[in-house]
């Protein structure tokens, strides 16, 4: 099955779709190592640790397009990529999905704000007008090479225009040709059942897991999620969070053995050199290795005649 059309399957599943946000290499191998089929690849979490740049329009199209290349090139999730606004009017719009599509996503996210975006959880937000996000989608569903690439609507009018312009809004965009709809900073459970209840398409919704911010969407379990209406949920931050919140534990052991002059020995903060690798793949390059390479190569790298498996567990240091 294609990756397209097995997350249009777990969109319309009877259960709801729960897809982590992954960024870089490292969280989309731990996601699919963990068991998950699917995850949304998070705008905010590329642009911040690819760039060292907060989620507000700084990263254009080339460099995300780069960054979902580079993760779909080393899973096999069915990954759905944040297509920011588009990049500009409804041509720029059709150009960005093929963009996206050739790049290996399974589906695209694009959102109503005006260029430059945000994170939708910031304040200060802008939308443009109703028909001209409509004329978008239009495009970017005609620029669709496979039809069951998914295209996901999402809006931003809560702060700007209230819940009735919400759900306005994702209606016009499911007739418009978008297959999922994301109504973005729900403000409450009540909130997310009446979306949910009155759009034609599936609803999406974010949570913080963790992140709960003043003003945002309250935290919900996916069980929760799903007796409210919610199709799929995503984890936009939950693992640049943590992963930041780890990095910045570990320097912080650091400086303590710094300042005592005594070595740190910590590894409840960090994953084995073995985990490591194991994550990253190093079993596919032993099996690789074990079917290709000749005796002779084998003995060349490993130091000793080869007459079994390749151990690849003291490979580097």
């Amino acid at each position: 099955m294609s990756k397209t059309k097995e997350l249009r399957d777990a969109i319309y599943a009877p259960e709801i779709l729960v897809q982590p946000g992954v960024y870089d290499g490292f969280s989309t191998r731990l996601v699919e190592y963990m068991g998950y089929k699917s995850a949304f690849i998070t705008g905010s979490g590329v642009s911040e640790a690819r760039l060292g740049q907060v989620d507000v329009g700084i990263m254009g199209m080339e460099e995300n397009v780069a960054a979902v290349r580079s993760i779909a090139a080393c899973s096999s999730l069915a990954l759905l990529a944040d297509g920011d606004t588009g990049y500009g009017n409804a041509i720029n719009a059709y150009h960005t999905v093929r963009a996206f599509e050739r790049a290996g996503a399974a589906g695209i996210m694009l959102e109503d704000q005006v260029w430059p975006k945000r994170c939708g959880h910031m304040r200060g937000k802008e939308v443009i007008p109703q028909d001209e996000m409509v004329q978008k989608l239009r495009a970017a569903c005609e620029a669709r090479v496979d039809k069951n690439f998914v295209i996901k609507s999402r809006t931003d009018t809560l702060a700007t225009n209230g819940l009735d312009e919400v759900i306005r809004r994702l209606n016009a965009y499911a007739e418009a040709g978008a297959d999922l709809l994301f109504a973005d900073a729900l403000m409450d459970a009540e909130q997310i059942r009446t979306v949910a209840a009155n759009v034609s398409k599936p609803l999406c919704v974010n949570m913080g897991f963790g992140i709960r911010q003043r003003s945002t969407t309250p935290l919900l379990s996916a069980a929760q999620l799903q007796e409210l209406g919610v199709a799929v949920v995503i984890y936009p931050r939950l693992l640049t969070a943590c992963a930041l919140a780890g990095m910045k534990k570990g320097l912080e052991v650091l400086g303590e053995s710094l300042s005592t002059g005594q070595a740190a020995d910590r590894p409840d903060l960090a994953v084995s050199f073995e985990e490591l690798n194991e994550v990253m793949g190093m079993g596919e390059i032993k099996r690789l290795e074990e079917e290709f390479l000749t005796a002779a190569q084998k003995t060349a790298k490993y130091g000793k005649e080869h007459t079994g498996p390749v151990d690849l567990g003291a490979m580097h240091e």
